[in-house]
């Protein structure tokens, strides 16, 4: 069980993370911020900053560089702007009722790291160079070493500096597995006494659970790669089913993030339409309805229809026009005011509902007190499935969160 208590407006979040170098075409803060009133609009409730630490300049890949190879974790990168501009980001999205997290890279740092040269005892060394070791086939990164106390102390006061300079609301922890388990839950500790935080662990509960331990939310990795398969493949429902119910089996021990797309995946493995097609958006009704967080990407809601390049500019084509916002307004907001799909909450039941058509459809009804969702999904490429709900538990008046339109299956069954 976990024996940390998330704070309370995590069981109703959603996370829309932020790539700041790609979001506008200077990629500052300044300008991002312009964004606000319309993500506020599409209800938006937490957002998620990428790095916002320089980048080394060593071993540096591409024009601007990996995010993820940090030189200073106490300084802002100087392509978004400075402390203050973020300060005031910051405080204009909790003015206007956003929840604000920050990527925390604690596994490793970029070549030229301020402690490369004060503290070269943070890092592990490779013994054939005798130099600084490298994760595999990452050369522009360098591990650190976290059976060193002084380390450890360092990269929570880091860590603390971003909670008491910029009163962010929690972190994203990268590569969270990477880093020894009780470090998280020594930081943990420290952290949530300067102020209550949210921690998502990029993790997958199924392959480290004991990570629950110390994180709120974790990845559901297995889950984003499987229905990659599923619908490449056409490998039977069942699939999914199965593998749906080994994370039901994990328990709330941790929420779970659903995803059909984030940086890597975007930039390395293609949009979330070159991997899943047309049943993307059932997957983007899947992720904010099912026991978990929903999480997006930058650009979703236009669609973003391209890979962006991760270590140079690349900016989304914003056309003026978001098409899918209205689809994400209808999904966050449902998330947000019906209690039924709260995550990690035990009041919430959800039921697998029967139907006639069991090879394509997955339907559920979730459950809190007197607030009912129910969601009914074609995972085939069949177009006009008609079919009966053949369940108990389906009775009464339903609205349509898109069309508005009411179906009452007290009596009739069909779909």
């Amino acid at each position: 069980m976990n024996r940390f208590i998330p704070v309370d407006w995590a069981h109703s979040t959603n996370i829309y993370e932020v790539n700041v170098r790609q979001y506008t075409e200077p990629g500052t803060f300044n300008t991002f911020m312009q964004h606000l009133p319309r993500l506020k609009a599409m209800g938006v409730q937490t957002i998620w900053f990428m790095p916002i630490t320089p980048i080394s300049e060593k071993n540096k890949k591409g024009t601007l560089g990996s995010y993820y190879a940090c030189s200073d974790y106490t300084s802002i990168n100087p392509e978004f702007g400075t402390l203050e501009d973020f300060k005031e980001l910051v405080k204009l999205a909790h003015e206007m009722g956003f929840k604000v997290i920050i990527d925390w890279v604690a596994n490793h740092t970029g070549w030229d790291h301020t402690w490369t040269k004060t503290h070269p005892d943070y890092y592990n060394k490779d013994e054939a160079t005798n130099d600084f070791k490298m994760p595999g086939g990452m050369e522009d990164i360098i591990d650190l070493n976290f059976t060193n106390p002084a380390l450890r102390k360092a990269m929570i006061e880091a860590m603390q500096f971003w909670v008491d300079e910029c009163d962010i609301d929690g972190f994203r922890c990268d590569l969270a597995s990477w880093v020894e388990l009780d470090f998280w839950k020594e930081a943990r500790v420290t952290l949530d006494n300067r102020k209550p935080l949210f921690w998502l662990g990029e993790y997958d509960e199924l392959e480290n659970p004991a990570y629950g331990e110390a994180f709120d939310a974790s990845y559901s990795w297995t889950w984003m790669h499987k229905t990659e398969e599923f619908y490449k493949q056409k490998l039977p429902l069942d699939t999914l089913l199965t593998l749906l119910k080994r994370y039901d089996d994990l328990g709330d021990s941790t929420m779970r993030t659903w995803f059909t797309t984030n940086h890597d995946e975007n930039s390395w493995n293609g949009t979330e339409y070159d991997k899943y097609g047309d049943m993307a958006k059932a997957l983007a009704v899947f992720s904010a309805t099912w026991n978990g967080i929903p999480l997006l990407y930058s650009g979703q809601e236009l669609p973003n229809l391209k890979k962006l390049k991760f270590f140079d500019k690349d900016q989304i084509e914003w056309t003026g026009n978001n098409e899918l916002a209205g689809f994400y307004t209808a999904l966050l907001n449902l998330r947000t005011n019906n209690a039924a799909v709260r995550s990690g909450d035990p009041s919430v039941q959800t039921f697998r509902i029967k139907t006639s058509e069991s090879k394509n459809v997955i339907a559920y009804l979730r459950k809190n007190g007197n607030k009912e969702v129910l969601v009914v999904l074609n995972f085939s490429s069949e177009k006009n499935i008609r079919f009966d709900i053949t369940d108990e538990h389906v009775t009464g008046i339903y609205k349509n969160i898109f069309s508005g339109a009411a179906n009452d299956f007290t009596t009739e069954k069909s779909f």
